[in-house]
């Protein structure tokens, strides 16, 4: 079992306290926005044997096992991470599997530089992702029905949305989305400058269902990103519950501390909300225009305590363990790579101690034992 030592990614939405408060430390002044922890190569975690990119490629199927190995490569196909977000992320997409991959080929066969701003596909492979809140965390998460946006637009009383409500009201539910979408993001920049002011000032007029989009307008001004988030569903997850971002789900963190868990990949599709390149026709190749419930998560009771967030992806599995004072210690072993991080109270791990934000690399089959009072979030796979 091996102390893991993290890297903070300091992206400008980043909270300035909410890592540090978690771990105890000091702020820096800068955003903390990421802690990753894994092998990803972008900032694999640290352990006393070398990065555990480093541990894992000197014996695969010792640290993962065989059957991880067999069934995804000989990588650490998951990526956990505490988020904290105290501005608007991206609004943004993940490929499917099928998709990144042909994505990547093309990509790759027209040589296009991996670091180029302009580049879709990082890698050639999906990016499901679990969020789960530790505190109150507010979030975007597919669309509303046509029916829900359109009243939503429509109550704005701004002249410039009326064709959108009207393409809502007037075409199937698939057709509708995917229309409006292209029309704000295809829309040309000026106009939609002016409409998204006028937007933001009826929003923030407005309050309630209104008042996360005047929010994003402050962020991000002008930006038709604004708009296209009046497309989907507004969530607010109390500490505990989860969301499960699946392939073609337009999805957006706007606000709160959480702990994230990630296919290995880097590969999004953006559709506003940022600076960064959005690249509208492979956007709408990928997106799935298709109303739905965010369905949040809640975690459901498994055998030794253990909570488990129940999603349909194989590159990881999150669950819980919640532990009363005076409890009994609890036996993790497992035939696949975990990891396990504290996010609250004092555990032990092995002859690791961990308080809230510290974490542990377990590799396959090794003898994986926690005790204490506190709360720990196992990360591992399915084989």
């Amino acid at each position: 079992m091996d102390r893991l030592d993290n890297t903070v990614r300091p992206y400008a939405w980043g909270s300035r306290t909410a890592i540090p408060r978690l771990l105890g430390t000091e702020p820096t002044g800068e955003p903390q926005a990421e802690m990753w922890m894994g092998a990803h190569p972008g900032a694999p975690s640290r352990t006393a044997r070398g990065t555990l990119a480093e541990v894992i490629d000197a014996d695969p199927e010792r640290e993962l096992g065989k059957e991880a190995v067999a069934k995804f490569g000989p990588r650490l196909p998951f990526l956990l991470k505490i988020l904290a977000a105290d501005a608007p992320l991206s609004l943004q997409v993940h490929p499917d599997l099928a998709q990144a991959r042909e994505g990547y080929a093309d990509e790759e066969r027209r040589g296009v530089p991996l670091d180029a701003p302009e580049r879709n596909y990082k890698d050639a492979n999906h990016k499901p992702e679990l969020i789960c809140a530790l505190t109150e965390f507010d979030g975007l998460c597919g669309f509303r029905s046509p029916e829900r946006a359109a009243d939503l637009l429509a109550a704005l009383g701004v002249d410039s949305l009326k064709p959108y409500v009207d393409l809502l009201h007037a075409r199937p539910e698939d057709a509708a989305l995917r229309e409006v979408l292209t029309a704000i993001l295809t829309a040309d920049r000026e106009e939609t400058a002016r409409t998204v002011a006028e937007a933001a000032a009826a929003c923030a007029r407005l309050g309630g269902d209104h008042a996360p989009y005047a929010q994003l307008a402050h962020h991000y001004p002008g930006d038709p990103g604004v708009l296209a988030a009046m497309l989907l569903n507004h969530v607010r997850l109390q500490p505990g519950e989860a969301l499960f971002l699946g392939a073609g789900v337009p999805h957006a963190y706007l606000s709160g501390l959480g702990v994230e868990i990630m296919a290995n990949s880097d590969n999004v599709l953006r559709c506003g909300l940022t600076p960064k390149h959005v690249d509208v026709p492979e956007l709408l190749r990928v997106v799935r225009f298709e109303a739905s419930d965010p369905g949040v998560l809640r975690p459901e009771a498994a055998p030794d305590g253990e909570e488990v967030y129940e999603t349909p992806t194989d590159e990881f599995r999150l669950s819980r363990h919640v532990l009363p004072e005076g409890g009994t210690a609890h036996d993790l072993t497992r035939d696949t790579p975990q990891i396990l991080l504290c996010t609250a109270g004092a555990v032990r791990a092995g002859e690791h101690e961990l308080g809230p934000g510290r974490s542990v690399f377990v590799p396959a089959g090794e003898k994986a034992e926690i005790s204490g009072a506190g709360t720990v979030f196992r990360a591992t796979v399915v084989v």
